[in-house]
């Protein structure tokens, strides 16, 4: 049993049964499994509709969020994001809530053959959306009572990120997927004395490699995945300057973004170490190979100042 195994699983009967017995414009011809991840299994369905169904109890209250939050902010962000268009309920076989919403087309870095300068070429879109999601009038329309969590999982606080962020890391060196050199234990050294930040902004809450889509060209797509969408340090949001970019192309990320004080650049980097860390990990239990390959060169390019 892994932290991510599923408490219910959603299965083609199941996900055709809620569909088509709650929407009558569906009628599920064709159903594809397009994902399983540590909290929702996602059908597509007739190549059109991506419906997201918990796996966990513990994630319902970040689809809610998703459910209320996404259909207002989507106008509000340079790229697309899923917005909730069927909006399933309860019922006896299956107890949580769910939602449908169109296709985004594209595919995971993982999938993908980017190279170093198309990465480079996704600085200035991907600050570019993080720049809009971040400002005060953007939160203020989509979460004008605040009534949004304050980092619930605690993302920013490193007093709580750095010991988690090391156990993953002795993780990966433990089943021989790659070993953090000294260089990184200095960072994590140096971030165990920030402590918890203002939660100032509203954030993405998960934004890692698996959440921001390509298209064939190696373009930004969308971002997906908002079950963690709360208010935090924008810090939260910028594991992708480590992970994802390599150092050549991280000034066109701030020269669009605009100012990152060195504490919130630390914090996104502790971050970026757990977060792909802990994707890789997961692939490699999964056997979800492009992903481990993903993952571990995302750590290798987190090293790099």
């Amino acid at each position: 049993m892994h932290e991510w195994s599923a408490e219910v699983t959603v299965d083609r009967d199941l996900a055709y049964r809620l569909i088509a017995g709650q929407f009558d414009s569906l009628e599920p011809v064709e159903l594809r499994l397009l994902s399983e991840g540590w909290d929702n299994t996602v059908w597509l369905v007739d190549g059109r509709w991506v419906f997201r169904f918990p796996r966990r109890g513990v994630v319902i209250a970040g689809i809610e969020r998703e459910m209320a939050v996404l259909p207002r902010l989507a106008r509000l962000v340079p790229l697309p994001i899923p917005i909730p268009v069927f909006f399933g309920r309860p019922v006896d076989d299956y107890r949580w809530p769910f939602f449908g919403a169109a296709l985004i087309p594209g595919m995971e870095t993982a999938d993908s053959a980017c190279s170093d300068a198309d990465r480079c070429r996704l600085a200035r879109p991907l600050a570019g959306f993080l720049r809009a999601l971040h400002d005060g009038d953007t939160a203020a329309a989509v979460d004008p009572t605040g009534e949004l969590p304050s980092d619930p999982m605690g993302r920013g606080d490193m007093e709580q990120r750095v010991p988690l962020t090391e156990k993953r890391l002795s993780e990966v060196e433990r089943l021989g997927m790659w070993r953090a050199p000294g260089s990184i234990h200095e960072v994590l050294d140096a971030a165990r004395g920030l402590g918890t930040p203002e939660s100032s902004a509203l954030v993405h809450g998960d934004l890692h490699i698996r959440h921001l889509l390509v298209d064939d060209d190696c373009g930004a797509a969308g971002v997906i995945d908002w079950i963690d969408i709360c208010r935090g340090d924008p810090a939260i949001d910028l594991p992708l300057f480590w992970s994802l970019l390599p150092a050549v192309g991280r000034g066109e990320f701030l020269d669009t973004y605009g100012t990152v004080t060195d504490a919130q650049l630390l914090r996104a980097r502790v971050l970026a170490l757990f977060l792909t860390a802990t994707l890789a990990v997961y692939a490699h239990h999964e056997g979800l190979a492009n992903l481990e390959r993903e993952a571990i060169a995302s750590l290798e390019r987190t090293t790099v100042d």
